[in-house]
């Protein structure tokens, strides 16, 4: 069934779903007003970024060697974006007296600190990011987040690796 579908589709559609994480992400901030910690918005980055990578791949469709490099882009980004998830779970699962001291908020982290030292803390996590928040079937954000990734993954995977005649161009 996939192999019937053009490398061009299959990447609007990773593009779609990163947009539809994006969406669930925003619906959750500012309808259920959970505040998003540095470790989620370093999340959002990469789900940008893979969305990004797909959508202009999707755009220049190209042929086969461009779409294998299109795909292990959006594939890096999943990947690199995963890790920040098991990072959070990882916080998550820490017992209280091991968690890391609560920080600034992120807005206050980027207005006051130089970009490179504001990164820097908002890629290492904080107590804030061992919160857990809300949860769905006994899963935090940062776990469905890490299924999402891997599901972006799985699909860039199977772009960069499918055979020549399956590409759909």
């Amino acid at each position: 069934m996939l192999s019937k579908i053009s490398s061009r589709t299959l990447f609007l559609m990773i593009f779609l779903f990163c947009c539809g994480l994006m969406a669930t992400g925003y619906v959750m901030e500012h309808v259920f007003d959970l505040e998003p910690c540095p470790l989620c918005m370093t999340q959002r980055v990469f789900i940008v970024l893979a969305g990004c990578f797909a959508l202009i791949a999707c755009l220049h469709n190209p042929l086969r060697r461009g779409s294998r490099i299109y795909s292990w882009l959006v594939a890096l980004m999943a990947v690199t974006g995963a890790g920040f998830s098991i990072r959070q779970l990882y916080l998550q699962s820490l017992p209280a007296d091991k968690v890391p001291a609560c920080g600034p908020s992120v807005e206050y982290i980027l207005e006051t600190f130089p970009l490179n030292k504001a990164l820097q803390m908002m890629l290492k996590g904080d107590g804030n990011c061992a919160e857990v928040l809300w949860t769905f079937m006994g899963i935090s954000i940062p776990g469905w987040t890490l299924v999402a990734f891997m599901m972006v993954m799985a699909s860039a995977l199977y772009l960069a690796l499918r055979p020549a005649h399956d590409t759909g161009r």
